[in-house]
């Protein structure tokens, strides 16, 4: 089983704190579940600042391909962070050399090499998904809190399909997981902060609490849980199991201030 993680990678810069860290959705993603000992890749471009260095050396540290991470003259993406008591504030982002990235022939030809891949909205190659799809790849796709603002023609090339909700169980979400699941996905799941996470197949709702702990720091609770879910999908766990798997590794990370 390869997994590859497609797109947009960063460094969370906390200024007031004078703090910094490589991060991503995808980069937490693969992270995580190489440590669970999947094979994993990061197919993404980093500037050839020090910044850049520090995404390449953690991701080669554990244990992921970074054969097609490519290094362009300029600056590698920053995201301006701050804490609102220990929950992660996202201010300002800085897109560096992610401005312009794009996969190349060869990046595709790679990523076709893998069973898995997962990007997100700012992955930049939600025009390629029908390919990926066609060619039997399992997509996962982070939507983020972007609810309501997803063009509808992603959804039929996404299989797993994770959104972020903060205000907990309501009509609105039910339905709305219903409307995603129908135009394809296997699974719709949305984590509802420190009210859990529910899931839908097509045919039943799956709810889960969290897994109650210390917090220090909410950023890469979605990643992490996104990466435990999907470690037990791939081990042909139920839903309800990944959905206990998920929440477990992401409190694994809240009690930290990095996101893996």
């Amino acid at each position: 089983m390869r997994v590859a993680g497609v797109g947009f990678n960063c460094i969370d810069l906390y200024e007031n704190l004078n703090k910094h860290y490589p991060t991503g959705n995808s980069v937490d993603f693969v992270i995580h579940l190489s440590r669970m000992g999947v094979d994993t890749s990061m197919i993404s471009v980093i500037g050839d600042d020090v910044y850049g260095g520090q995404m390449a050396d953690l991701l080669q540290n554990e244990g992921i391909d970074i054969s097609h991470l490519h290094v362009k003259k300029g600056s590698t993406a920053i995201y301006k962070m701050d804490l609102n008591g220990n929950d992660r504030v996202h201010k300002e982002m800085v897109e560096g050399v992610m401005s312009s990235f794009s996969l190349t022939d060869e990046d595709i030809a790679f990523i076709k090499e893998h069973d898995v891949l997962h990007t997100n909205l700012s992955g930049k190659i939600m025009g390629l998904l029908p390919q990926f799809k066609e060619h039997g790849i399992l997509t996962v796709f982070d939507f983020s809190v972007r609810v309501n603002e997803i063009p509808e023609s992603i959804l039929p090339s996404v299989d797993y399909a994770f959104f972020s909700y903060d205000k907990g169980e309501d009509e609105f979400i039910l339905d709305y997981l219903k409307w995603a699941k129908d135009l394809g996905p296997k699974v719709v799941i949305a984590t509802l902060g420190e009210k859990g996470s529910i899931a839908y197949d097509g045919e039943s709702y799956y709810r889960e609490g969290i897994v109650k702990v210390e917090v220090v720091n909410t950023v890469g609770a979605g990643d992490s849980f996104c990466a435990g879910f999907m470690y037990g999908i791939l081990q042909n766990w139920s839903i309800q199991e990944s959905l206990h798997h998920g929440a477990k590794v992401a409190s694994q990370v809240v009690m930290k201030f990095e996101p893996y």
